[in-house]
Parts: structure tokens; sequence; C-alpha cells
């Protein structure tokens, strides 16, 4: 390599007008960076950030920051995210010069579980925290079948991560299986990187798209400052109902993890219209009722409504909901891989061991986003805030199985000849053997006959007593 890849960083920070950086850190934040720059994302700067120089050359991205490249020497972190938290450590003066100027907000993207996202992206958060900035996470979890050793780094770095960003979205990979399993492997991987994009380019046009009823940049960062755990859904919709299809599909958005987001602490909507055929009173109004409904009539909420030429009849509507607890995200199942074991035996994992309320928030309870198998595997992943560490759950109480009723026998009666016969003919057997009995002999009461029948007779003691 002719040149090194710091020398890439432009000189002129300071001459950019945009408010707005997204960070791409390790392969697949880069990744999902490069997908943003190609598909045309306006009014924010790129850059992006990586231990491998092979894949920063790759990139179609301008801004580059090799990190580490006297620890690393360009050849990667190895899936070892302390080498790259050192390797960011190294390079902490040049990380502090993409944030001057006038930057505001920044979107570090990372997919977490391997080295240099898991271990730089915390680092970039806490300088971005340090300078001030409104710092939103947008993070991907592994697939499942990438291994548990994979899965634990990645909640290992999300833990790190939520303590240096206002806002964190999480984005499961494996729900790909689920929305895209008939799709060309590399169409189905674009779809993530279509994710993220859809994740930064909303909040991003809420904030530099001016609108008929505006919301700026001090709207977003009410909602979205120490925020914790940030929800967000788009979607579009045009000809018939558009409105409701618009705002239909953006509650139903694999982004929000079919949330209760009548659970949220703040909530910002986005409405784009075109000019020919503008929004409507009435639009506006089916789009609200659609909201309040779901929300539960948050009380800090903040709408705003953008005239965008080039969407014609389409409405757009993009919905951000912060203000949950990291504990609200689900148990995250994961196969198991011991031998031996089939594959639908799990792992079900928690992010910050059993859900507690944290001070300052709102009680969230736990949301279910899926239903797992609880097997003889199952463990659950606590946390000290320093260090994971794997326990065995508690062992159900053992069932005891019902036993059948005992079969009496006689001492004359043999088992075996009892089996070849039905039990009603048993039965019968047994009544035609109880025989008639002389109720005048067994009963305590006196009978007498009368025209050859038996009946009590009248002058029974209990017949004239009375209550006390």
């Amino acid at each position: 390599m002719k040149e090194k890849i710091e020398e890439f960083i432009p000189l002129n920070w300071e001459n950019n007008n945009s408010i707005i950086k997204v960070i791409g850190v390790g392969g697949g934040g880069g990744n999902a960076v490069s997908h943003m720059y190609r598909s045309g994302l306006e009014d924010v700067d790129f850059v992006i950030c990586n231990t491998d120089a092979q894949a920063l050359e790759m990139s179609p991205v301008p801004e580059k920051l090799q990190l580490g490249s006297i620890l690393t020497r360009g050849r990667g972190a190895g899936c070892n995210p302390e080498i790259a938290k050192q390797a960011a450590l190294e390079s902490e003066d040049r990380i502090r010069a993409l944030f001057e100027g006038n930057s505001e907000m920044v979107f570090i993207t990372a997919g977490m579980g391997g080295g240099t996202g898991t271990g730089a992206a915390p680092v970039i958060a806490r300088i971005a925290r340090e300078m001030e900035l409104l710092t939103v996470a947008v993070v991907t979890l592994p697939f499942r079948d990438e291994g548990k050793d994979f899965l634990k780094r990645a909640l290992d770095g999300i833990q790190e991560m939520q303590q240096f960003t206002d806002s964190m979205l999480i984005i499961d990979n494996e729900k790909l299986y689920k929305a895209y399993g008939d799709l060309p492997i590399f169409e189905a991987f674009q779809r993530t990187d279509d994710i993220l994009k859809t994740a930064v380019k909303g909040i991003s046009e809420i904030i530099t798209k001016p609108g008929f009823m505006n919301v700026d940049f001090a709207d977003v960062k009410m909602v979205m400052k120490q925020s914790g755990m940030a929800l967000m859904g788009t979607g579009s919709g045009s000809g018939e109902n558009r409105a409701l299809k618009a705002v239909e599909t953006a509650f139903t958005s694999p982004l929000l993890n079919d949330a209760d987001l009548s659970r949220s602490r703040n909530v910002l909507i986005n409405i784009t219209s075109g000019k020919e055929k503008a929004l409507s009173m009435t639009e506006l109004s089916q789009i609200m009722g659609y909201i309040a409904d779901y929300t539960g009539g948050v009380s800090n909420f903040k709408r705003g409504i953008i005239c965008d030429p080039t969407i014609q009849d389409e409405i757009k509507v993009t919905v951000i909901a912060t203000g949950f607890s990291i504990h609200s995200l689900p148990p995250i199942a994961v196969y198991g891989d011991e031998p031996g074991k089939e594959k639908n035996n799990k792992v079900s994992i928690y992010l910050d061991g059993e859900p507690a309320e944290d001070e300052g928030m709102e009680n969230v309870p736990e949301h279910e986003f899926s239903h797992m198998d609880q097997g003889s595997d199952e463990f659950r992943i606590t946390n000290n805030r320093s260090i994971f560490t794997v326990q065995p759950a508690a062992m159900p109480e053992p069932v005891v199985p019902q036993k059948k009723p005992v079969l009496i026998l006689d001492a004359d009666q043999n088992i075996a000849e009892l089996e070849q016969v039905p039990a009603f003919k048993r039965r019968e057997a047994r009544y035609r053997m109880t025989g008639q009995v002389d109720i005048a002999k067994s009963s305590p009461n006196k009978m007498e006959e009368k025209n050859g029948q038996q009946r009590l007779s009248t002058d029974n003691a209990y017949i004239h007593q009375t209550q006390d």
C-alpha cells in the first residue's frame, strides 16, 4: 500500500456544513455505511473505521480511518474485541478529529460479535459522548448458527456500548431467515444493510428536511438524549387508503420487534407526502388516530410533516419510540452446538440477567418477542457490569408419573385369567355373585309383609321423631 489509510481523512472537516456523522465500524458497519453511501443518502457525512486495511480499500466511502495501524498493521483484529479496543485507543486522537467542526450528532453502526465492531465501537461512542454529541448506535445481533461464542461477544459488546450511547437500536439478523429465507444469500444480506440504512435515513431526514410542521434537531435531541433503548419503524403507501397503508407498515416494521409502544416514554412521528397530491386533513386524522391507539397517548409526543415533491402520490410515515430499558429485550434463543444434540435444543440468553427496574425510568415489563422452547440446555447469562458469568438455570421440580389404580384380587383369583375377560363382563359376574339380600335380615328398620310384598313398617321409631 503506497500511502497510509490515515491520510485519507480530509483536513477540512470544519468547513463541512453537515451536523450528522455516520460512522461504520468493522466489517458489518463498514458494509452498511458503504451501502448508504451508494444509495445517495444526503446531508450526512460518512466515515468508515476498521482494523482491516483491505476492507477499507474496497469501500467507495472516501473518508476512512484505519484503527491501530501500529498494533494490527492493517491485518484486522481476528475476532478479538480486546485487540480492537486497544487499536481504537491507539487512534483516539484521529477519532476525535472526525467529530470536530459542526458535528452535533453521530450514528455508529456496527455488527456485534466479531472483533472490530464489538471492541472498537464502544470506544468511538465514548469519545463522541465526551465531546457532547448526540450519540446513537445502530447495531446488529449475529445469526444464531454463527455459534454461542459469537453471540456472547455480541451481547458483551452491547453491554459495553450502552454505557456510552444516548440511544441504541438493535437489529436481529436472525429474523432474515424468516423474512427473506427464499432469497439468494447476497440479496438477503443486502436487506440487512437496507434496514440499517432505513434506520439512519429515517432519523436524519427528520432533521435535515424542512417541513410544514417542522421537527428540528432540538426535537430529535429531546426524544433521543439519554433515552436508552430506541425502536423505529417506517412505512409507505400509495393509491387508495395510502395513509393507513403507510402507518400500518410503519408499525409492523421489523425494527419495532413487535414491541408494546405504549411502554415508551417519548414518541416522534414524521409524515412525508408529495406536492401534487399532498396529505389531506382526513388522512392526517387517520394516521394520528392509528398512532394514538398504538402508543397509548404518551405524554412526550412530537410530530412533523414534510413535503417532498419527488415521491409523487406516496405517503411515508416514520415513528421513533424511545425510553425503553435494555431489559425490555427478550431472551435470545440460540441453537445448542454440543455434540450429539439436536438443533432444536436451545440456549436462552439474557442481556443483563433478570430484568430489573432502572432508576429514573419507568418500569418496563419484559416483552416476549418470540416463543422459545425450554430444554435441558437452558442457561442464563448474568452481568455484573464488567464480566458475564454463565450459570445453569434452576432445574424444574421432578414430575412424578401418575400410577394406574391397583387391581384388588380375591384370594382364589388369578390375574392372568382375569386379563382375558373384558372389564364389563367381570363387573357383571361380580354383581351376579352378590345376589339378592334379605332386607329384613340386613336392615335395622322394621319391615312388614303385605300382599306378598315387603315394605317399611309404620311403627319404625324414626318416623315419629321430631327435630330439636
